[in-house]
């Protein structure tokens, strides 16, 4: 098989002829080892027009207008820099890990430079779920900087680890945490003020940012739990809700709808439906969640245990979805990295911290092996803008998808492939009958291994034909103790079904409501 360096990556995309396509480089920062190219061009925001209020549509109403360029700077032939959108994402100590990274994650590619500060003394934070990340830089650092969006996950001080007594499940004590932090507060105060983008997801706008008075005469939502602490004429039950320079949604299951409203109003439609679409969001709701094949009980007289590997290049979506929705569910889940370190850099540069190593992992039995997807680069979207004479001065043309550092050695998923300790695991749990899975492009990897054979399977688009997989389109394919996904923003569903699969519809309807993820009732 050929390698699979690049499963995910989309084909390049050819570009009309032009006179010249300006380069970009990188320029120094102060924030972190994860810097990115901080001059390149950037379209041109996106103004959104005023939409007639609806419970279930976010309203919104006009965003502020970047200043036109100057007059000299069009009639000049001389292509123009403009700042790369840059955009702050605060974590801390009990952060839903879930919201933050899909947050980073989602405008990375999108093409924004998005800074991870930590408002706790240290860069590591351990979050709600109990994945371990690391910052860019601490928030004292980001004080003096110019953002175009802050955007805050909640931060709810619970901690989900199986064995471990769970601390306040209102939420309160991380979110008041956030809430104190004054810098935080300076920035986001100066963003509102300023009169540029800022939001606030899950309890966020109750407990943050209505301390704060950055709420007033804005219509918002949240957490249907948080609801009643919101303003009652101003407060809207939709997913999202955009209102001015602010912009709010309701929880982790809404994150990816969240992000998406935000790279809209930083990039443009076109933009946000081109991530969306590489996301693998359905446009329509008609696609099959999961179809299952073999129908067999997983069932256990112990609590499950679940091993996740996990590499340089891993998803960083799939990995925290899966840990936090399993760990939700009370599932005893293990992060193993496969490299030398606990921490590993993952897709889009979030750096997370395994709880071991994979030779530690190896000396115990999992009843339940997952790959998430492993893409081995760290791509970031690059507006790349030509200069015509048809045109004019420049033309957005295509907003193309570049490797802007690439992580070295064996493609990501070549790396899960060559590990001698987690082939051996995963030989193991065929033969002893039990459950293994993976998701998006990890599927090659089982392939590979031989653990496909006569088996009913799905996984990323770029991939399907390439396994010679059958597939209906559904999102997670379970066939006996074997389950796949096409990963991506179809790991929630990948994540309920294993929780359903363990413990039945009404522990799996419950995770769903936390999340606030839409879920059949029956």
């Amino acid at each position: 098989m050929e390698s699979m360096l690049c499963l995910l990556s989309p084909s390049p995309t050819k570009l009309p002829p032009f006179k010249k396509l300006t380069s970009f480089s990188a320029s120094k920062t102060t924030f972190s080892s994860l810097s990115f190219a901080s001059m390149i061009f950037s379209p041109q925001p996106k103004t959104p027009s005023t939409k007639i209020r609806s419970s279930s549509k976010p309203t919104k109403t006009p965003s502020p207008k970047t200043p036109a360029t100057s007059t000299s700077a069009q009639e000049s032939s001389t292509p123009v820099f403009l700042p790369l959108k840059k955009v702050l994402v605060p974590i801390g100590f009990g952060t839903e890990e879930m919201e933050a990274v899909i947050i980073v994650d989602v405008l990375r590619r999108a093409g924004a430079e998005v800074i991870v500060a930590s408002v706790e003394p240290q860069l590591e934070v351990e979050a709600a779920g109990g994945t371990r990340l690391v910052a860019d830089t601490s928030i004292s650092k980001c004080a003096n900087e110019v953002f175009d969006l802050v955007a805050l996950p909640v931060k709810k001080g619970i901690h989900r680890r199986v064995n471990v007594k769970y601390r306040n499940r209102g939420g309160m004590p991380g979110s008041a945490r956030l809430r104190d932090c004054e810098v935080l507060r300076q920035i986001t105060s100066k963003q509102a003020e300023g009169k540029r983008l800022y939001g606030a997801i899950c309890a966020a706008p109750a407990i943050t940012l209505l301390p704060w008075g950055l709420l007033r005469r804005k219509q918002m939502t949240g957490h249907p739990a948080f609801m009643d602490k919101l303003p009652t004429f101003w407060a809207v039950a939709s997913k999202i809700q955009v209102s001015g320079e602010l912009t709010t949604s309701r929880g982790p299951g809404t994150s990816f709808e969240f992000a998406l409203s935000l790279v809209d109003q930083l990039f443009g439609e076109s933009v946000a439906k081109e991530i969306g679409q590489l996301l693998l969001m359905q446009a329509d709701g008609d696609t099959q969640r999961k179809e299952e094949y073999n129908k067999v009980e997983w069932s256990f007289d112990h609590n499950p245990r679940v091993l996740l590997p996990i590499a340089d290049g891993s998803e960083e979506i799939e990995i925290v979805a899966i840990v936090d929705i399993l760990r939700r569910a009370k599932v005893d889940v293990v992060i193993a990295s496969i490299e030398n370190s606990v921490q590993i850099l993952a897709s889009r540069g979030i750096k997370i911290v395994a709880d071991m190593l994979i030779g530690d992992a190896a000396e115990s039995v999992y009843d339940l092996i997952i790959l998430p997807n492993c893409e081995g680069f760290i791509v970031f979207g690059i507006p790349t803008l030509i200069s015509t004479d048809a045109f004019g001065p420049f033309k957005l043309v295509k907003y193309h998808k570049r490797a802007l550092s690439t992580l070295g050695g064996h493609a990501g998923a070549e790396r899960l492939h060559e590990s001698k300790v987690l082939k051996k695991l995963l030989q193991e749990q065929d033969t002893s009958g039990r459950i293994y899975g993976a998701v998006c492009s990890s599927p090659a990897v089982l392939h590979r291994q031989g653990l496909l054979k006569d088996k009913r399977a799905t996984a990323h688009p770029s991939v399907v034909t390439k396994l010679n997989i059958v597939s209906n389109g559904a999102k997670v394919v379970i066939d006996g103790k074997l389950i796949t996904s096409k990963g991506l923003s179809t790991v929630t569903d990948f994540a309920l079904a294993i929780v359903s699969k363990l413990f039945g519809h009404a522990r799996t309807r419950c995770v769903a409501e936390g999340l606030v993820f839409d879920y059949p009732r029956s």
